[in-house]
């Protein structure tokens, strides 16, 4: 049985109704709008707490290299080895088109292996490199 639109004609309506479509479009938009800030926050860091001097918010369009507890090694989400540190890097910076990093290390690894990763970074030509930390409450 069709339901008629009141112009005199028979037969099956042939319009869409587009509400159930804009309603699970605006689910999606809400459910990406929040999950999207957390990606970058999928590896586990206990980072230092300081006050917040320079906002950042990192996002994906930044190269970000985050170091675990364990001293793994971290280029977004993607674990790296050692020794394919600077050729990854070098990819993302040309691939984002940016020239800082983004150094986020565990507060329980040793101040030394992040100076010494630092030192490595520069020497091999990485000089922009930003320090991220947590605001104190």
């Amino acid at each position: 049985m069709a339901f008629s639109a009141g112009n005199g004609r028979k037969g099956p309506m042939a319009d869409i109704n587009v509400t159930p479509l804009v309603d699970v479009m605006l689910v999606l938009l809400v459910i990406f709008m929040i999950t999207a800030p957390l990606m970058l926050n999928g590896i586990s860091l206990d980072l230092p707490k300081t006050k917040e001097a320079n906002p950042i918010n990192l996002n994906t369009s930044q190269v970000i290299l985050s170091i675990s507890k364990a001293e793994e090694l971290f280029i977004g989400s993607d674990k790296i080895l050692e020794n394919e540190l600077i050729a990854e890097l070098k990819a993302k910076f040309t691939e984002t088109k940016s020239d800082t990093l983004f150094l986020r290390a565990d507060f329980a690894l040793p101040y030394g292996k992040v100076a010494n990763i630092m030192s490595f970074l520069k020497s091999e030509g990485i000089t922009k490199i930003a320090l991220v930390t947590e605001t104190k409450k």
